[in-house]
């Protein structure tokens, strides 16, 4: 328990890197909480037009969540990690992200870091569910949308491939917070007003 307790904080640490700030800030571009959803993620990031900074944002979200996983698993057996502790630790950089200490509680909706988590379970998983997201926004080119139907796979999907109860609650830990984050999004696309992939007006996602 004593160990535990410091691992978790600093995966919440971790987990609350604004990635989305960082980028547009070395990149001299607005803030992306100014503009779009004003949501500190990379499909608002992208609206601002700046592909490589969307891309570099997606990739240091899903990172920060693959990295504290990944050192968790390697990590287990000599730091005596039980499975549940692996759990929690994936959903402390998840809920890093999502109420982040540097953005006072107001970060990102979780969709990157929990893809960079899933992948850290498993790859296989990661890419499961990726493709969900995928498949979901070509066809509707709702990035909103996309995230949802993937955060609904996911926990069956993980049951599927891992056949771990720990980390299947773990996922659905993060998926209910994940579809919260995404309400007003829903609220939205049920009344035909959710910006699409790529529009720089109002409304958004992730």
């Amino acid at each position: 328990m004593s160990l535990i307790l410091p691992l978790l904080v600093l995966a919440y640490l971790i987990g609350s890197i604004p990635f989305a700030i960082v980028v547009s800030r070395l990149m001299g571009l607005s803030d992306p909480r100014s503009f779009g959803s004003g949501n500190p993620g990379a499909t608002n990031v992208l609206r601002s037009g700046n592909k490589k900074a969307a891309a570099l944002t997606l990739l240091g979200d899903a990172a920060k969540g693959w990295l504290v996983v990944w050192l968790a698993k390697t990590y287990a057996a000599p730091l005596g990690l039980s499975a549940l502790d692996l759990g929690w630790l994936a959903v402390a950089v998840f809920l890093g992200h999502v109420f982040s200490l540097f953005l006072r509680g107001r970060g990102g909706k979780g969709v990157a870091t929990a893809l960079g988590v899933l992948l850290g379970i498993a790859p296989l998983l990661g890419l499961a569910v990726l493709g969900v997201w995928v498949v979901t926004a070509v066809v509707s080119r709702y990035s909103s949308l996309a995230a949802v139907a993937a955060a609904v796979a996911a926990p069956a999907l993980t049951t599927w491939i891992t056949r771990s109860e720990a980390w299947t609650t773990a996922v659905m830990i993060m998926v209910v917070v994940l579809i919260w984050r995404h309400k007003d999004n829903i609220t939205r696309l049920v009344r035909g007003q959710e910006s699409r992939i790529g529009a720089k007006k109002n409304g958004g996602n992730a």
